[in-house]
């Protein structure tokens, strides 16, 4: 079969590429996703969060990629009937030596254009979540929540309504040269196209260099594992309460969310997994771990943050220490409140240095573009990344 293009996975950051192309430059283009179904992983196994744009640097990629995409993606809910509310966070500082950070927190909220900010004293807190507690916090209208599955359902109809093809159950290979085309390897039969487009998630960095690039990064995947509140205490929990993040790590520690369904999530933790799809303590993968002891900056990472990652590790490891960071927000959590809900696995790349890439990281070479740095907020900047990738593959279309 031959293609203009062929894009590499299909999670949110795939379908929404896809989307955007074959809005701004119609062509005859694939998706192929190696799960029988989309959004298997990252996509459909986090929070269901719609970031506001609060905690990324100004000026990066990220803060403003997540403040277009925010309000694209309210919009397109909206006009195809995808479970989305704007319901706002609380982000509550526990300790006075995190009231500075808060503080910071505010002030790039309104450099990233966040409207509606309001830094509250402790007093204030049970005003905007009845049960949480702290010594001051910072409420964030912006934020909401989706049902980021059913966003991929309409996505995945709305590209096969402009032409584009869908493909499930293909695994791509690589891609080799042939002629003036690439040849996309994929367990179902070679695809010729124009162009290729990597957005492989947790494969990222593999797909890239089965292409022939040397990224210099690798994906390391850590595990996000989550309890939710049984039903009659989730009045513990209106919306989302959050703790103010630690700014030398990449993940925003244990919080509250409520889902599009009214269930509550608590979590999650970031414990290293031991494979690429490692759901679970029991979910090895030799193969996966040889590749990461061979990547030097698997070691320079351990070596900058073992502390954290065996706090991280022991509250995986222990309900209790997972409860008491909840009661941080809400005192009256109990262990007996909360039943295990699943996991989710995010792939973060790392330099060789040891250092975990906090941007988004996109890397073309002749005849692709490859996504391979895209942590959250990516879901809720999807449409935004997605438009940024299509612009650049439409210039190599064109060029």
């Amino acid at each position: 079969m031959t293609y203009d293009v062929v894009i590499v996975g299909g999670g949110i950051v795939g379908l929404a590429t896809a989307w955007r192309l074959l809005e701004a430059h119609p062509c005859r283009l694939v998706v192929v996703e190696a799960a029988s179904e989309l959004a298997t992983h990252q996509t459909g196994s986090n929070s269901g969060v719609v970031h506001a744009g609060l905690y990324y640097r100004p000026g990066s990629l990220k803060a403003r990629l997540c403040t277009e995409g925010r309000e694209s993606l309210y919009r397109f809910c909206h006009e195809h009937g995808v479970p989305v509310e704007r319901c706002g966070k609380l982000v509550v500082a526990t300790r006075e030596d995190e009231v500075p950070r808060l503080d910071n927190l505010y002030e790039m909220g309104v450099a990233n254009g966040l409207r509606g900010l309001r830094l509250l004293a402790a007093g204030a807190i049970p005003e905007v979540e009845p049960h949480a507690r702290g010594v001051a916090g910072l409420h964030v209208p912006d934020t909401g929540i989706v049902d980021y599955r059913r966003m991929c359902v309409a996505l995945a109809a709305a590209i096969e309504v402009r032409g584009g093809e869908i493909r499930r159950g293909t695994r791509a290979l690589g891609s080799v040269a042939d002629g003036e085309r690439l040849r996309v390897l994929t367990t179902s039969g070679d695809l010729a196209c124009r162009l290729v487009v990597g957005c492989a998630g947790l494969h990222s960095d593999r797909f890239a260099r089965a292409c022939g690039l040397e990224p210099q990064v690798a994906i390391l995947p850590f595990r996000g594992e989550y309890y939710e509140l049984v039903a009659e205490r989730r009045e513990l929990v209106r919306h989302l309460i959050y703790p103010v993040p630690d700014p030398a790590l990449p993940f925003l520690g244990v919080h509250f969310t409520r889902r599009t369904d009214g269930t509550r999530e608590a979590g999650p933790n970031a414990v290293l997994a031991l494979a690429r799809e490692g759901y679970r303590w029991t979910s090895v993968s030799m193969p996966d771990l040889r590749e990461m002891a061979a990547f030097p900056g698997s070691w320079r990472l351990w070596r900058r943050y073992w502390r954290a990652g065996l706090a991280e590790t022991a509250r995986s490891l222990s309900k209790r220490r997972f409860v008491a960071a909840l009661q941080q927000l809400v005192p009256e959590v109990r262990a007996a409140d909360l039943v295990p809900a699943g996991a989710g696995v995010r792939a973060q790349a790392v330099s060789r240095e040891g250092r975990l890439l906090d941007d988004f990281h996109i890397v073309e070479a002749p005849r692709m573009v490859h996504v391979l740095n895209a942590p959250s907020p990516a879901a809720t900047a999807s449409l935004a990344i997605g438009r940024h990738v299509a612009s650049l593959a439409a210039a190599r279309l064109s060029s």
